[in-house]
């Protein structure tokens, strides 16, 4: 009976008496049978996880009940083309004088979409600036396809949000903004919305990362970005990401991309700033932002260096835009803002916020580093303008070698001029030298300088002679500090740039 049953387990386990007995004389030939590991510590654990609370089998639920807030957003545009845009038959018939030269052309006719989300049960909805920028007519698409037009109540386009409003009286179902701030890399999202025309579309992912200030992938001016991998394409710009409580925690606004296509790399605006920005357009119809009238940088490593700092906190004035509220209220190029009425800033972009939030035309008290000592200024800041940007600076002719002084550091310089001057728009009185050759190997060249740029400071000093710059270089170099700070006019405005001067000329 006890051989029966001994067969019957080998057959219920599917072990073979022979294979059973090699398996017995193998163990043997080892010296012992071993059933489990060996010299196991009795302190080890193996990691052992339990399941994530809000890891779903299925996001159905939570999709099916937000849909109906979510909607397509169609628009038909018209743009006045530039000169540059202009079809060569225009510009043949402008040119046989069939089109007369001052009359305004045609409007070019364009047609995009998006998506965006209702907010209120009273029909407004979230949307990117993009998506409706130079809009005509808007219309909507519910998730049950119903077609609605709209109209623009008001946009950002620092933030790239914009808030519209159905034109049919109604009652809609509309979606709460969550707190993105309480995000950590790998928590669930659900982004929804019209990809390429693909209404309705849903996917899921994970938080990626969170932007910070100083972060240039997933930072700007304004805005810390999510970084999420739910597939996004062309056409969810402006949709909600929401959380697994059915809550948006950001605006999915644009992708990082090789193809053109979803690789994993979509970023979406933090529901905190949007609830912020959107609530104001409602109530103002547009975003109005402290402006200053400078470009700012960030004090570096080597910027702290070259002028004795212990820490490389705050942002560097690289200039200021002359009758601007900085140059009326005294900011100069090369101060160090350091604190913006009593809070400190540790870059540029902490500052570009800070001054942002303050009302124009309130005074207000910037503490700045010149010359090394702390003082206080107090600013009554304007208004920021719309399409703030920089104008076109033509780089002026370099090529006569004979026109420049050869100096240290390979480089060759001249002057500025009163022509060159006004080709650079810079002010009739700026000191500076032009930089008519320089040598590829010279550490200026390795910084990213290059001829036809003006050297305006050297360590805050007018560069207004060759001279400046040997003392300066000598003084450096005697003091160990080995780092010259320049201040150098490029063809994208004026930059401070810290060198190490610590090789031979």
């Amino acid at each position: 009976m006890k051989t029966l049953e001994a067969k019957n387990t080998m057959k219920l386990l599917g072990i073979s008496r022979n294979a059973l007995l090699a398996g017995l004389i193998g163990a043997g030939a080892m010296g012992t049978f071993i059933l489990g590991p060996q010299f196991q510590d009795a302190d080890a654990r193996p990691i052992v996880l339990e399941a994530p609370v809000g890891a779903p089998l299925s996001f159905a639920d939570l999709i099916e009940q937000v849909s109906p807030a979510v909607v397509g957003v169609r628009v038909r545009t018209e743009v006045q083309p530039s000169e540059r845009e202009k079809s060569e038959r225009e510009r043949l018939l402008e040119q046989f004088g069939l089109i007369p030269r001052d009359e305004e052309p045609e409007p070019r006719e364009g047609f995009g979409q998006g998506s965006g989300f209702f907010i209120s049960e009273e029909g407004h909805i979230v949307t990117n600036h993009h998506v409706v920028d130079d809009a005509v007519e808007i219309e909507v698409i519910l998730d049950d396809g119903t077609s609605l037009d709209a109209e623009v109540v008001g946009t950002d386009r620092e933030t790239d949000l914009a808030v519209l409003k159905v034109k049919d009286a109604g009652k809609y179902e509309y979606v709460d903004f969550g707190a993105s701030a309480q995000l950590r890399r790998g928590d669930w999202v659900v982004a929804i919305g019209n990809p390429l025309g693909f209404s309705g579309t849903a996917t899921a992912g994970i938080v990626s990362a969170i932007g910070k200030p100083g972060d240039f992938q997933r930072s700007r001016s304004y805005t810390d970005f999510l970084q999420i991998d739910a597939a996004i394409n062309r056409g969810n710009s402006g949709g909600p990401t929401f959380n697994m409580n059915g809550q948006v925690v950001g605006v999915n606004s644009w992708i990082a991309s090789t193809s053109g296509g979803s690789i994993g790399l979509g970023f979406a605006i933090p529901a905190e700033l949007v609830d912020d920005v959107t609530q104001t357009l409602i109530s103002e119809g547009k975003v109005s932002r402290g402006y200053l009238g400078v470009l700012i940088g960030n004090v570096t490593e080597d910027i702290a260096a070259a002028i004795g700092l212990d820490e490389p906190n705050g942002a560097i004035v690289s200039s200021v835009t002359k009758d601007g509220p900085a140059d009326k209220s005294g900011l100069e190029r090369g101060d160090i803002i350091i604190k913006v009425n009593g809070t400190s800033v540790s870059d540029a972009t902490t500052t570009t916020r800070l001054v942002g939030a303050l009302a124009a035309g309130s005074r207000n008290k910037f503490e700045v580093l010149r010359d090394g000592k702390s003082q206080v200024i107090n600013v009554t800041v304007g208004e920021r303008p719309d399409n703030l940007g920089l104008s076109a600076i033509t780089v002026p002719d370099t090529e006569d070698e004979s026109e420049g002084k050869e100096g240290p550091l390979g480089v060759t310089l001249r002057p500025l001029d009163k022509e060159t001057r006004e080709k650079l728009n810079l002010a009739s009185d700026e000191a500076g030298m032009i930089i008519t050759e320089l040598d590829s190997d010279s550490v200026l060249y390795k910084e990213g300088i290059r001829a036809g740029m003006v050297i305006l400071d050297v360590n805050y000093k007018k560069l207004d002679s060759l001279t400046v710059l040997e003392k300066e270089l000598s003084e450096a170099r005697s003091s160990g500090r080995n780092r010259l700070l320049m201040a150098v006019h490029t063809g994208n405005g004026t930059v401070f740039i810290a060198v190490d001067v610590s090789e031979d000329d």
